[in-house]
């Protein structure tokens, strides 16, 4: 099985790069993500992760956090090379359960599916306004 990592050269992580691209990026969202993506120098992909304190507690945000990291790490083979990636969460998300006050955080496997749909078709339609 294939190794992946995620060092800190992968990784977006001070304030003027998440501008860069949040200046020069094209946006899509579905219902749990919202992606920033553009261009890059470096020849392979990077990600920004960023978790409003709207999205919930500490414990709740972190958890978040990891799970786009993680989604990330293991797809990095199937995105295109070349970008940078911001991920944060959708306002859209329900975050509360209808039965108590508890925060609902999605699966890895939700997290995963949703972030790779948006990176292909945020590709499909940058070839074809090309």
């Amino acid at each position: 099985m294939k190794r992946f990592s995620f060092p800190k050269k992968k990784r977006l992580v001070s304030n003027e790069q998440f501008k860069d691209v949040l200046a020069r990026s094209r946006r899509s969202s579905n219902g749990l993500l919202i992606l920033y993506m553009a261009e890059n120098d470096c020849g392979y992909s990077r990600l920004g992760v960023s978790i409003g304190k709207s999205s919930g507690n500490a414990v709740v945000r972190n958890r978040l956090k990891r799970l786009l990291r993680e989604a990330f790490r293991q797809n990095q083979d199937s995105i295109p090379a070349g970008f940078d990636y911001v991920l944060m969460i959708s306002p859209r998300w329900p975050k509360k359960s209808s039965s108590d006050a508890t925060f609902k955080v999605p699966t890895f496997e939700q997290v995963r599916d949703s972030f790779l749909r948006l990176v292909n078709s945020s590709h499909a339609e940058r070839k074809t306004k090309k």
